[in-house]
């Protein structure tokens, strides 16, 4: 029974860790690269863009009437903006528009008299979307659950890298040990340091 155990234990440490190989290393990159935001600095790029929509979408009297999806859509298709829209205000004199995703904003401002619009477009370098990706910012939900996925993967590869050190009679006191040694290690830099 005790011998079973210790060769699942192995089996699944080994294969989780293999299948979860790109996800354990793609978040340890990007918690690294979340710690030092100051490495992605000028690597942002801001374009500021002024026009007219067709007033008719934009003036009538009952914000109900207005066909929000006519002016989403007009703006995807001039811009190619490929974002998830996530908000779409229409306040008295004007509307905001805003398009949403890793590392890129589109905010759009049109006044409702005249349809003119200020469009800002925001990217980000590759650094910024990765961290965007590692917090779930704007990715939606089937990336949210990628990270849940990803999550209970290296919990499970943990657990189980672990557990084998039960199994291994010679190591156990001098991995465990060594474990509760780290775990000190972490509990008292946050004592001295992060309060």
């Amino acid at each position: 029974m005790k011998r079973d155990i210790a060769t699942w234990t192995r089996w699944l440490h080994i294969y989780l860790s293999m299948f979860s190989f790109a996800a354990l290393l793609f978040f340890a990159v990007t918690g690294l690269t979340l710690n030092h935001t100051e490495w992605i600095a000028g690597q942002q790029k801001v374009e500021q863009i002024k026009g007219q929509i067709n007033e008719k979408w934009i003036t009538a009297s009952d914000p109900s009437h207005i066909d929000k999806l006519v002016i989403v859509e007009y703006f995807r298709n001039t811009y190619t903006i490929k974002s998830k829209l996530t908000d779409f205000l229409i306040e008295e004199s004007e509307c905001s528009v805003s398009f949403k995703g890793p590392g890129y904003a589109a905010d759009i401002f049109i006044d409702r008299e005249t349809g003119a619009y200020e469009l800002t477009v925001t990217k980000s370098g590759w650094l910024a979307i990765m961290n965007d990706l590692h917090k779930g910012r704007d990715a939606g939900s089937t990336w949210s659950a990628i990270i849940d996925i990803s999550a209970v993967l290296m919990i499970l590869v943990s657990l189980t890298g672990f557990l084998m050190i039960f199994f291994l009679k010679k190591k156990r006191f001098s991995g465990l040990l060594i474990s509760l040694v780290g775990g000190l290690i972490i509990l008292i830099l946050y004592y001295l340091y992060a309060q």
